[in-house]
């Protein structure tokens, strides 16, 4: 199976498991806390569901990790696996805001690189998909068009920071980088923002586990980003127990200091 042929059936992936969610979103969510402290409701269970049992169809050589299948957090790591959260942002979905911002994301990796994604953002009707060396895409209201990361603006970088997870590090961080233009969103999507050219940099110093960014971090490398640690090391997936450190996702490169 080709990439292309892989993101289309990743897609009718998540697109369904984005329809399961907003039947539930139609009412009040209700939440459980996990053992490590997060939230999960059955939106996350039910979208999880169809996730894992359509991969398995589809690819059943490709081994899984998914946030919600905990066996799968202790597998040895192969060369090759999906990465898969089911809704992330869940937060963000318990507030019943009106904001939207949580997704459905599923990654490809290849040797700790993430080579192909999905991000499906159903409440905002807004589809991400991007393979490393062909580049992204966004569909939304019926229409594709490619993505690409924008050439910073004369008037300075705009950062996207997490809504629920913004900490005094990345505040300072900004302030040294000279970075007064900011966005607040959720999820997945502040890769997506950078990857389509509305925002330019997403530095991340709190905690974050890798099904929570593979599928952006996909999006956003097809898009001509980049993501690295604070150090500018790469910034690998497989890590133990598929824990992220810090990074910094970027469009142009480099962000002026």
């Amino acid at each position: 199976m080709n990439y292309a042929e892989l993101t289309e059936r990743l897609t009718r992936i998540a697109l369904s498991a984005g329809d399961a969610i907003m039947k539930i979103y139609s009412e009040i969510p209700a939440a459980k806390i996990k053992s490590d402290g997060s939230p999960v409701t059955e939106a996350d269970e039910a979208a999880e569901e169809i996730i894992l049992t359509s991969l398995r169809e589809l690819a059943p050589d490709i081994a899984i990790v998914s946030e919600e299948h905990e066996d799968s957090h202790c597998m040895k790591v192969p060369d090759r696996f999906f990465l898969v959260d089911p809704l992330d942002g869940t937060k963000e979905f318990i507030k019943h805001d009106g904001s939207g911002s949580f997704t459905v994301n599923i990654a490809l990796i290849e040797k700790g690189v993430p080579v192909l994604g999905v991000v499906y953002a159903p409440a905002l009707g807004r589809l991400f998909t991007g393979t490393v060396g062909e580049g992204a895409r966004e569909t939304a209201n019926g229409v594709s068009r490619a993505i690409s990361i924008r050439k910073i603006p004369e008037t300075g970088p705009t950062a996207v920071a997490s809504c629920s997870h913004r900490d005094e590090q990345t505040d300072k961080w900004l302030e040294e980088h000279r970075i007064a233009n900011t966005v607040s969103i959720g999820s997945s999507l502040k890769f997506c923002l950078v990857a389509c050219g509305e925002a330019d940099i997403y530095p991340r110093f709190g905690p974050t586990m890798e099904w929570d960014t593979a599928a952006g971090d996909a999006v956003l490398r097809a898009a001509g980003g980049h993501i690295a640690t604070p150090e500018n090391g790469p910034f690998l997936y497989g890590k133990p127990d598929f824990r992220n450190g810090p990074f910094v996702a970027k469009g142009q490169m480099p962000v002026p200091e």
